[in-house]
Formats: structure tokens, C-alpha cells, sequence
């Protein structure tokens, strides 16, 4: 599985315009906010976590963080832990930080944090650390449509 190449054909095969940039590998939103000229708001954060009914993706601003109280309540479960980096690399086909915000190209259901409705522009890996996607929020919801949820706090 080729997350980066997956993710390019989808969004151009949905005709949605995005910047796409090269650059040294980032491993964290600081970084990837200063390689990107954008705020940390703007940066996509995207968790991959276990439930006992399988996995799901949260998106988040990039300066917030997990709130899993709220997601537990929100699905209606008691358990949810992160994923571990060999489930990470199985199910979305790259390492632990370079997690993107578009499970549906892994068959994963992906639900997005409201911390990142009021962006215009988001930025993401693509599944690698030295690459980064540009693009609109409004396109990205078009062709992710994830489930918008509260699920964050800030850091």
C-alpha cells in the first residue's frame, strides 16, 4: 500500500486543487508549522486508535490534543487506546507521525475534530515525513466527508 499515491489519485480524481511541498523530514506540528508557513491551527494532527470494534481516525488542529473522555462518550464505549506503530504501518501503510487525515483510502471511518472548521487551509502528510499537502478545508471535507465532532482540548 502506497498511502502518498492513493491520496494524490484521490484528490485528482475529485478535481480538488492542492499545493503539495518537499521538504526534510518533520516529526512534529511544530515543525511541520514552520515548513508549511502555516498556523499550528492549520495543521491536520491525525490519530489512528483501537476500539474493541476496530480502528478509527481523529483529525485535529494540530495545537490541540485528544480528548478521549469525550470520544468514548461521543461512540458510546469504554475503551480506545492508540494504536501501536506495527498497527499504525498495517493499516494505513506508514509510521507513526506521518499518519494522514483521509482513512477512507485505508477503509477507516475518520472523524473531524471541529478545532479545525474555522481553517480555510489545512496541511497534512500524505503517509510521509518529507512531504506536505495543501488544501482547502471545503475541498477536503468533499472528498473525506468525515463525521465533524467535538472531541479535542487545548494543549
Amino acid at each position: 500500500m502506497n498511502p502518498y499515491q492513493l491520496i494524490v489519485d484521490k484528490l485528482r480524481a475529485s478535481d480538488i486543487q492542492f499545493d503539495e511541498l518537499d521538504h526534510e523530514p518533520i516529526y512534529t506540528t511544530e515543525e511541520a508549522a514552520q515548513v508549511h508557513g502555516l498556523s499550528l491551527d492549520a495543521g491536520a494532527k491525525s490519530l489512528l486508535l483501537k476500539t474493541k470494534e476496530g480502528f478509527l481516525l481523529v483529525v485535529l488542529a494540530g495545537s490541540r490534543k485528544l480528548d478521549s473522555k469525550k470520544l468514548k462518550k461521543l461512540l458510546g464505549i469504554k475503551d480506545i487506546r492508540f494504536a501501536s506503530p506495527a498497527e499504525v504501518k498495517d493499516t494505513l501503510g506508514c509510521i507513526v507521525g506521518a499518519c494522514y487525515p483521509l482513512g477512507s483510502v485505508a477503509g477507516v471511518p475518520t472523524y473531524l475534530d471541529n478545532s479545525l472548521l474555522s481553517q480555510e487551509v489545512i496541511s497534512f502528510n500524505p503517509g510521509l515525513h518529507d512531504k506536505t499537502i495543501k488544501v482547502k478545508l471545503a475541498d477536503y471535507l468533499i472528498v473525506e466527508q468525515p463525521q465533524q465532532v467535538d472531541v479535542s482540548v487545548e494543549v
